[in-house]
């Protein structure tokens, strides 16, 4: 470091990774300093200028190599496991400075010998009890994959067959042609013939073993559980995601014209992909891009770019931090909070150059064989390419990553916005329901038990669909995954009868919102019913 510099960074003052200390005084607060600066990205501490006002005060030549020598002797002694100083010394009018660099840990986390554990904050550090933040720590540093942890009590049964044949069919496509399971033979063949085509002689338990799904120990992996799960909430309850449309520019709005409730979205990665999917399309604006009147329009933020913050968001979160993802459209503006900052000391520039660093490996490599992603780094290049600005926020104080996308001025919704109203936490109707000839979506009321009419329109048709009840809107979402017709019956909460069979199941299909696994007999034993994709 020159001496320019260093004079420079003594004007601007202390900062998260730049310390000030006039003497080696405290033996012991030296070593939290250090430990603070090996839990965080790592820093510089420069001895010679005083921390209060930031005049200098040389170091003499005999204080230089006093201090020199007790910094090594601290950060082996005091610093938990031991640490390298890099020290170096810069020639000031009177005298020297000390300047120590620290590298961030590779061991993390890092204690004094007390055995507390020091991280930054701001320009001071604090101490870390909550074992989030440990496990986090470990986390960015290799020695702790919450991925590959086990689910208390949760077992092979806890996860959707048909969930796991979709992703063994996309791992193990060549595979499974060469056995000639494809099309009609691979959606009638039970999960175990579908291993044993695999894997001579591996049932589905088997199988998952030796991918690592079930732990040594019997357990369910978190991995697992979230790509597999028939009810992940059940057992891992913050891994799911918030999403609200509000009404103007300002999270602490009272108004919003939708929201996914709670239930709508609990599942795995695959069903919370396509349910905040749907949300999209369904709150932003489309956008007619043809000359012809009946041109299919497109949303007036790139649905590629939409793809791959959310595959980013639901893969790349931290697993150890007790938040859902949350996701806001205001008017002027969409809003992604993934929790946990970026990992392995990425920063902002990195990540839109596309450089890849997974936090979450095991899932990473996995979630690709069920979510839209390549793993190369090429997908946020792609989502940057579009025409759209783009910002990112790496806010270490609230331990969230954040992505917002500015929403085109011309497709804001205005005062006479053609999408009924809705109020949050509040029991009044408003008479604020009017739509016009344009309105994509007739939204009601949340946070009530009236089953509320939806105007849908299908995203690949120019006709209009017919409209649904809310009930009926969520057993749609709920079979992004093959369901059976008790599965589904149980979901609504009515018993098992003919005429519930043709409210939940058989109208849908009709309408085209759900489809059969097993078209050619509709009576057979093992149908199962999924969302149309058509």
């Amino acid at each position: 470091m020159r001496e320019i510099n260093i004079i420079q960074q003594i004007k601007s003052g202390e900062v998260s990774k730049v310390q000030f200390k006039e003497r080696l005084l405290d033996y012991y607060d030296i070593g939290c300093e250090l430990v603070a600066f090996s839990n965080a990205r790592g820093g510089t501490l420069v001895i010679g200028v005083k921390d209060k006002t930031g005049s200098v005060n040389p170091l003499s030549y005999l204080e230089v190599q006093e201090t020199t020598n007790r910094l090594g002797n601290i950060a082996s002694e005091n610093v938990i496991p031991a640490i390298l100083v890099d020290v170096e010394t810069i020639p000031v009018d009177g005298g020297s400075l000390v300047v120590a660099h620290i590298k961030e840990g590779l061991n993390k986390p890092y204690h004094d010998n007390r055995g507390i554990v020091w991280v930054k904050n701001g320009a001071d550090k604090r101490k870390v009890f909550d074992n989030a933040e440990l496990a986090e720590m470990m986390t960015d540093c290799g020695s702790f994959s919450p991925d590959e942890a086990g689910v208390r009590d949760a077992s092979i049964k806890d996860l959707d067959e048909s969930t796991i044949k979709t992703f063994l069919g996309n791992r193990f496509e060549k595979a499974l042609v060469r056995k000639g399971l494809v099309g009609d033979a691979f959606r009638e063949a039970s999960l175990n013939t579908v291993c044993s085509a695999i894997a001579s002689g591996h049932d589905g338990e088997k199988l998952l073993r030796n991918l690592r799904f079930i732990r040594p120990d019997g357990k369910i992996t978190v991995a697992a559980m979230l790509l597999f799960g028939k009810y992940t909430q059940r057992w891992l309850p913050v891994m799911t995601a918030k999403c609200i449309c509000f009404v103007g520019n300002n999270l602490g709005g009272t108004q919003f014209r939708d929201k996914v409730n709670d239930a709508d979205i609990e599942g795995n990665l695959l069903h919370q992909f396509e349910t905040i999917m749907d949300f999209f399309t369904r709150n932003l604006r489309h956008i007619q891009v043809g000359k012809e009147f009946n041109s299919q329009g497109v949303l007036e933020i790139p649905y590629i770019s939409l793809v791959e913050f959310t595959v980013n968001a639901l893969v790349h979160r931290s697993l150890n931090a007790t938040a859902p993802i949350r996701i806001f459209i205001f008017d002027d503006r969409v809003e992604i909070h993934s929790p946990g900052i970026l990992p392995n000391g990425l920063s902002v520039d990195d990540i839109v150059v596309g450089t890849s660093m997974p936090r979450n490996m095991f899932l990473f490599t996995n979630a690709i064989h069920l979510l839209p992603y390549t793993g190369a780094g090429s997908g946020m290049l792609r989502a940057l390419s579009e025409d759209m600005k783009v910002s990112f926020i790496n806010n270490d104080r609230t331990n969230e990553f954040v992505v917002i996308i500015n929403r085109p001025e011309s497709n804001q919704p205005n005062a006479d916005s053609d999408t009924k109203l809705r109020y949050s936490d509040t029991g009044l109707n408003t008479d604020s329901d009017t739509s016009n000839a344009n309105s994509d979506t007739k939204l009601g009321y949340s946070d009530t038990g009236l089953d509320t009419d939806f105007s849908t329109f299908n995203a690949d048709s120019d006709t209009k669909r017919p409209k649904i009840t809310n009930k009926q809107r969520d057993i749609v979402n709920f079979c992004s995954v093959p369901r059976s017709s008790k599965e589904i019956l149980e979901r609504a909460g009515v018993t098992y009868h003919s005429k519930n069979i043709q409210t939940y199941i058989m109208s849908l299909i009709e309408a085209g919102y759900l489809e059969m696994t097993n078209p050619e007999h509709p009576n057979a034993s093992n149908q199962k019913y999924r969302r149309s994709k058509k």
